[in-house]
């Protein structure tokens, strides 16, 4: 069931292939509701059930905004605007032309996914182009005249990233940007994947983040965390551990997956190996690890972090 978890804000299970709390929506209300996340194409359904438990009916939603265009975050992009005909689709200007044309998204997926790409995230239905909105950092979502929410440019995580933040209840929706935190794991772990990931982007994000003086932060793995300022302290220490454990691996030719499943062990007291087993396929080592490689092929390196990075408390 949707939860109200802010002023004006429902969280939604989009329920990845059926799986509980592994993707959140999150529905904000006002005469023009949005819509932020839609999970994957498998999630299609699930988001639909809750929409009408909301009393969303078809033509009431306004905007849908995904904070980017990876499968689990808009997969069912496609078929949630063909429910919701009159909403618009806010996207970063990198992801506009994917969903109106997901072939290439599509392909690219099934090389990372393998078998999983059909049985757990589903593909893409194209979204008519005309539904596409570009937005960009200072943009902003109207939801009604007294609350609208603002869109804040966040890449590292991918380079077509977006956060929103909306002022009235004081949540950032960090998307990927600040990691995954699964309740059942509770362990805050970056999300670092190929191709596009960078350390220095990421963490000029969370500054980004934190300027806002946020209350909460809203992630779509998994929910609303308070303590906002130190989680990000913790998103924080946790790019920049795993990148200096990345890339001292690959400058000593070590195995980096090897390395960084070593150094960020997940505690497994009272955590299911089902859990554990979701919270690998979700954001796993070898990916973070091919993330981290090509970053580190690029010429990335660790050393501006701390610049970029003050707030760094070492534990």
């Amino acid at each position: 069931m949707a939860r109200l978890i802010a002023d004006g804000v429902y969280e939604i299970d989009t329920k990845l292939g059926g799986w509980d709390h592994i993707t959140a929506g999150y529905l904000l209300t006002g005469d023009a509701p949005c819509l932020i996340e839609v999970g994957s194409q498998s999630s299609t359904q699930a988001v639909l059930e809750e929409m009408e438990s909301l009393g969303i009916g078809a033509h009431d939603l306004a905007s849908v905004a995904v904070t980017h265009i990876h499968l689990d975050h808009a997969g069912a992009v496609g078929d949630i605007a063909n429910a919701f005909p009159n909403a618009d689709i806010y996207v970063h200007e990198r992801g506009a032309r994917h969903l109106a044309d997901p072939e290439r998204l599509i392909s690219s997926a099934a090389l990372v996914y393998g078998d999983l790409l059909d049985t757990l995230y589903g593909r893409m239905t194209p979204t008519d182009a005309a539904r596409i909105k570009v937005v960009g950092d200072g943009d902003f979502v109207e939801l009604s005249a007294h609350r609208r929410v603002e869109v804040i440019n966040s890449p590292g995580h991918a380079k077509h990233h977006l956060g929103y933040f909306d002022p009235q209840s004081g949540l950032v929706f960090t998307g990927d940007a600040a990691g995954v935190l699964l309740p059942e794991v509770r362990m805050l772990r970056p999300a670092t994947p190929p191709v596009g990931f960078d350390l220095d982007a990421a963490l000029t994000s969370l500054e980004k983040f934190r300027e806002r003086n946020p209350r909460g932060l809203a992630f779509a793995h998994y929910g609303l965390f308070g303590a906002a300022s130190e989680l990000l302290d913790e998103a924080e220490d946790a790019l920049i551990s795993w990148a200096e454990v990345a890339e001292r691996a690959y400058r000593n030719e070590r195995d980096i997956v090897e390395e960084l499943t070593s150094e960020f062990k997940v505690s497994l007291e009272g955590v299911s190996a089902v859990a554990l087993e979701r919270f690998e396929v979700l954001n796993g080592v070898h990916s973070n690890a091919a993330g981290l490689k090509l970053w580190l092929d690029r010429g990335g390196n660790t050393q501006h972090a701390h610049e970029i990075a003050p707030h760094r408390h070492h534990h």
